[in-house]
């Protein structure tokens, strides 16, 4: 089989611009402005909807139906197509503006302060910067629901976050929840709170306006004092900062302090418990005994009183030196014995005798 070369192939395009121009040169005006209307509305009868939107086809400026992604068909001139992003997420920006996103995004130099600039509970002024990403949920109520929700050109508007009646609810909410709340919540520990409140609160509003919009997540950027107070503002951040530090340092010193003193003092306290405790029973106990004794001395108090001396002579004696003993009938001095010193000698010598070999 031979194989052609390109060049050698069929040229269609060739062939259809001298058929039409053969054509032409014969056709009427009339029927070539026929021809040419019929092109146009051939042209305009068929449009394209992308993956991530949907069409909202209006006749006579009246919705009539909502396509789905692929090549429509519509009746020209009657019909107009409006495309809508329902599966794009879309950005507003509030108190700056980015001129280019990308690696480094660059922003505006314009000051924002009319959107910024907001008025806390202890009527102190923060400069509040934030981000809203948001979807159209239902492409029927973000168009036709509410006026100028979009302004003029709405998708444009909405890439840009250019739109009054949305960036009015924002700016609402925002203000209505930073003015119940201090300066030092909005600046410091209250921005997550806030961020909640906030997209709570803007989606029961957008819901309620049915404005068909979904609110994804909402960031605050930066959150500062004004420019002219921020020394003032650092100073004051700094001292707040010492004094936390200091009250740290004392109430580590008192968790040092006090419990140990607190121990200390239960401790003395248990010993004074204990101590009064005893000398009671000791009371009590020798009280019960000076009354057993009593009772018995007044049953027998011969016995009771030769047994009583019996007692204390037994523990005084052992305490005494030398003893000497002498009998009540004795007539005159008899020799003495020393038996202490003799015993002691006789102990002596019976160690010496085993000491030796």
């Amino acid at each position: 089989m031979d194989i052609q070369r390109p060049d050698q192939l069929f040229d269609i395009n060739k062939l259809m611009n001298k058929l039409f121009a053969f054509q032409f040169k014969k056709m009427p005006a009339s029927k070539l402005l026929l021809a040419f209307v019929v092109l146009i509305l051939l042209y305009g009868s068929f449009y394209q909807i992308e993956a991530e939107e949907v069409g909202i086809v209006l006749r006579f400026g009246k919705y009539v139906r909502k396509t789905e992604p692929g090549l429509r068909l519509q009746f020209p001139l009657i019909e107009r197509v409006t495309r809508v992003p329902v599966q794009r997420q879309l950005k507003g920006e509030f108190g700056f503006r980015s001129d280019e996103v990308g690696i480094r995004t660059s922003y505006s130099q314009q000051s924002f302060e009319d959107e910024s600039s907001m008025l806390s509970g202890d009527l102190n002024v923060a400069m509040v910067e934030w981000i809203v990403q948001y979807r159209i949920a239902d492409p029927y109520n973000y168009l036709f629901k509410v006026r100028n929700l979009t302004a003029e050109h709405p998708l444009a508007d909405l890439e840009r976050g250019q739109t009054p009646t949305f960036r009015d609810m924002n700016e609402a909410v925002m203000r209505a929840v930073i003015g119940d709340r201090t300066i030092t919540e909005v600046l410091t520990i209250g921005r997550q709170e806030i961020e909640t409140t906030v997209q709570v609160q803007l989606q029961e509003l957008c819901d309620q306006y049915e404005t068909g919009i979904a609110i994804d997540q909402l960031v605050l950027q930066d959150v500062n004092p004004p420019d002219p107070v921020k020394p003032s503002w650092d100073e004051v951040n700094q001292a707040q900062q010492q004094r936390d530090r200091l009250i740290n340092e004392a109430k580590a010193e008192y968790n040092q302090v006090i419990p140990r003193a607190k121990g200390e003092a239960e401790q003395t306290i248990l010993q004074a418990e204990g101590y009064s405790l005893n000398r009671v029973n000791s009371a009590q106990g020798e009280a019960s005994r000076f009354k057993q004794l009593y009772e018995e001395y007044r049953r027998a108090p011969q016995v009771t009183r030769q047994r009583m001396y019996l007692e204390t002579m037994q523990k005084i004696l052992p305490r005494l030196g030398g003893k000497l003993f002498l009998d009540n009938d004795a007539q005159g001095v008899m020799p003495l014995l020393p038996m202490e010193s003799l015993q002691g000698i006789l102990a002596g010598g019976e160690s010496r005798r085993e000491v030796q070999p």
